[in-house]
């Protein structure tokens, strides 16, 4: 099971566009999905999450943010790896460009199926940081 933080910006209705589709798609039940703001609007310690636990951000980045780019810096600092998605015909930052790989979508469904592929093929020979962790216990 992959570890996955989901950042984005606020500046949109991200528990219908991007918290709905991902809980109600298969994806949920086999990954570990962290939406920072599903319940509550306080800051969720990503900085510590990236540190020990987090396998993979995926940043949707349709819409800018300051927040999200930190938040890219400090997975990137700590070997996380950086999945970019993006709605057709937004504007992606050059920042978030130079992330990761990058995904771009025409729909919620089609942002759904290609997370999906993507994560079909996520390091399937290599065992996820928190299995690491477990294991050095």
């Amino acid at each position: 099971m992959v570890k996955i933080y989901v950042a984005h910006s606020k500046k949109f209705d991200f528990k219908t566009e991007l918290y709905s589709p991902l809980r109600e798609s298969e994806l949920n039940y086999e990954h570990d999905i962290i939406l920072p703001h599903e319940y509550s609007d306080s800051l969720f310690s990503s900085k510590e999450f990236f540190r020990n636990e987090c396998d993979l951000l995926v940043v949707e980045a349709s819409y800018p943010s300051t927040g999200a780019g930190i938040e890219a810096g400090w997975a990137d600092a700590y070997d996380v790896q950086i999945l970019v998605m993006h709605k057709k015909g937004s504007k992606l930052q050059s920042s978030m460009a130079s992330m990761g790989e990058i995904i771009e979508y025409n729909s919620l469904d089609d942002m759904v199926n290609k997370l999906s592929e993507v994560l079909g093929s996520f390091n399937t020979q290599e065992i996820s940081r928190s299995e690491l962790k477990k294991m050095r216990s």
